[in-house]
């Protein structure tokens, strides 16, 4: 949480013994909009950069949650 702004990440373990750090990966970022009370949906491209998700318009938390998990598009999870 940064912010008005929460990022959710794909973490895993490592993938090989001498390892021993997680991987991190962005996934989805969501932000307040304390004026409208309302959040918006970004999704992160190859370079880190965020990009407004406008498949849905900005909701609640639940509404925006349910669309990451669900993908219909494959964009945050392939």
């Amino acid at each position: 949480m940064r912010g008005k702004s929460v990022t959710i990440y794909e973490c895993r373990p490592p993938w090989h013994p001498d390892l021993t750090d997680w991987s991190e990966l962005k996934v989805a970022q969501l932000r307040h909009n304390p004026e409208e009370g309302e959040w918006t949906l970004y999704w992160a491209d190859r370079n880190g950069r965020w990009h407004l998700y406008d498949t849905i318009g900005p909701g609640s938390v639940d509404d925006l949650l349910r669309e990451l998990t669900e993908d219909p598009t494959c964009i945050f999870w392939g």
